[in-house]
């Protein structure tokens, strides 16, 4: 009997594999694509390269963490074409969004994230959109303070953060105008799934940030505290 030979298993084998990754590659597309519908303005990022960061630069400090371009602030957009011509020309980037404009990020170690979601969900809080980044940190999107026209309209936080500030910020970041985060869906390691990933979408409602102040500061002093002792 004469023996099956085995290309057109390997060929159906690389088949599946290129529909899955097409499959995923649509995925990512849409997710991105309805964070802009949701007027998140985003930009370009860098992606895990090896065991490094795509910007080649030696030591980066955040591997995959920050936007391409210098000038992210002014080239954010929330313009459906202008973000697909980013993902051809690159389909393994990251993106970031800007922040302080259509939305602020608070953002909290993971422990307290998840503290705060059980008590925000106990009282019946809108939450809003919500991220995981694995492993350590979660991200709750709210309504924004804004950019004022006015600068004495302009209140500031102790907690406000920017991305050279991160280190000053252990606990709790506000990040606001001047500020920006991953957006997922991301990656930040080649060789692991650690990145961002929706835990609730960019379809919901952004709840005002004093709505979840409470409960945020709150979580995080509480699960610091085995940590002093």
């Amino acid at each position: 009997m004469e023996r099956e030979s085995r290309f057109p298993r390997w060929l159906r084998r690389g088949a599946r594999g290129a529909a899955a990754g097409a499959a995923a590659a649509q995925a990512r597309e849409e997710l991105l694509l309805a964070a802009a519908e949701a007027g998140f303005p985003l930009a370009p990022a860098a992606h895990p390269q090896g065991y490094g960061c795509s910007c080649e630069r030696i030591g980066c400090p955040t591997p995959a963490r920050h936007p391409v371009s210098l000038t992210w602030a002014t080239q954010a957009t929330t313009d459906r074409e202008q973000i697909l011509r980013w993902l051809r020309a690159d389909p393994e980037a990251n993106f970031i969004t800007a922040t302080g404009r259509a939305h602020d990020v608070l953002d909290v170690p993971a422990p307290a994230g998840y503290a705060a979601l059980e008590r925000l969900a106990a009282e019946n809080t809108e939450i809003g959109p919500v991220a995981i980044a694995d492993p350590d940190r979660v991200l709750f999107f709210t309504a924004t303070r804004g950019t004022p026209d006015d600068e004495d309209e302009w209140w500031p936080c102790e907690l406000d953060c920017h991305p050279e500030t991160l280190d000053e910020h252990p606990g709790l970041r506000w990040h606001c105008r001047g500020s920006y985060v991953l957006v997922p869906p991301s990656r930040v390691q080649s060789d692991s799934t650690a990145g961002l990933r929706w835990l609730r979408g960019p379809e919901h409602p952004l709840p005002e940030p004093l709505t979840l102040l409470g409960a945020l500061t709150d979580a995080c002093a509480a699960t610091a505290e085995p940590a002093s002792h």
